[in-house]
């Protein structure tokens, strides 16, 4: 390697193309949207065709500032809350679920709102549900602030679901002598992390009772295996997501937790410390669940103008699944 790599990403320009180092990138595959994230846009884009200009959304309808400014540039208006859009234009409900309250404010409002929440979420809904009607108090397997773990709590009333987010929290986990339990997880979370928490529930809490189905989404779960395998064959990697991109985050960690501590979550390419890239020849990339690959395109051609690059693929994974659009929006 040569010391042609500029050492930051402002503005240095790239070096003479007879001196560019080589460097083999290994994209992760599958990686980028899931199936939840694009029904999740389609939903604003077909609300959009419908209602016309402007549609709002509660929240960022994914975490990705390149796809809400996407759609901002469409018509979409993004709010914090359901009082902050007029009564009289449609709100859509963001991907990562919304507790109850959020749906009866807008039936209070007499607005038209539709729910983008992912099928695999509200699978974890209706398990949390079933589970109260049997009298069974949920522990639930997350992280505190995520909108999704916020969703999902606000679908019971106070106090009956109970968060942990480590293995550590199970041991002071405050419970009725005798009272049935039962857990569920966040969809996004490490596989490794959650099964850690779930074995120190099934240690202390021997007839506590899980889903039927596991939580965590066949797409954290991939996107997960591929890395796994790109980290192994990797000097260093570069995950395209946000940093409150749970999914993302965790893609950081697994690269991390296979040895490459030069592992780095990035949004755009123009984020890239190319110092850190100085000696690497074979570079991991993926994206998080709500990256699009217009932007794993952008890392390529920036990595081109400063390396001579060839692109290998690692698939560990075929991803078919498809979710229905709600009929609302169904022409």
């Amino acid at each position: 390697m040569t010391d042609a790599v500029s050492d930051s990403a402002a503005g240095d320009a790239p070096p003479d193309r007879r001196a560019r180092p080589q460097l083999t990138i290994l994209l992760a595959g599958p990686r980028g949207f899931c199936a939840g994230v694009d029904r999740a846009i389609l939903i604003v884009e077909k609300a959009l065709e419908k209602f016309g200009a402007p549609v709002y959304v509660r929240h960022e309808i994914v975490h990705n500032r390149f796809v809400v400014e996407s759609l901002e540039a469409k018509g979409a208006v993004f709010v914090k809350e359901v009082e902050d859009a007029p009564v009289d234009r449609p709100i859509v409900f963001s991907a990562h679920g919304v507790p109850k309250s959020v749906p009866d404010e807008a039936r209070q409002r007499n607005m038209i709102y539709v729910d983008a929440t992912c099928p695999l979420v509200s699978k974890v809904h209706r398990e949390v549900e079933r589970h109260h009607a049997q009298g069974r108090t949920i522990v639930l397997v997350g992280h505190a602030g995520h909108p999704e773990v916020e969703g999902t709590m606000g679908q019971l009333p106070p106090g009956s679901i109970l968060l942990v987010e480590k293995p550590a929290d199970v041991e002071t986990l405050e419970v009725a002598p005798g009272a049935p339990l039962a857990y569920a997880t966040q969809t996004t979370l490490s596989v490794d992390e959650a099964e850690a928490s779930i074995s120190a529930l099934k240690r202390r809490f021997p007839d506590i009772a899980g889903p039927k189905q596991e939580d965590i989404c066949y797409a954290t779960t991939n996107r997960q295996a591929s890395m796994r395998a790109v980290a192994r064959r990797s000097d260093a990697v570069l995950v395209l997501g946000a940093p409150n991109s749970s999914n993302s985050n965790r893609l950081v960690d697994v690269a991390k937790d296979e040895g490459v501590d030069n592992a780095l979550l990035i949004q755009r390419a123009a984020e890239i410390d190319w110092s850190r890239l100085r000696g690497v020849a074979t570079l991991g990339l993926s994206a998080g669940a709500s990256a699009p690959e217009v932007l794993v395109d952008e890392v390529i051609e920036a990595c081109r103008a400063r390396f001579d690059v060839t692109v290998e693929e690692e698939v560990t994974a075929v991803e078919t699944i498809e979710f229905k659009l709600p009929r609302a929006l169904v022409v």
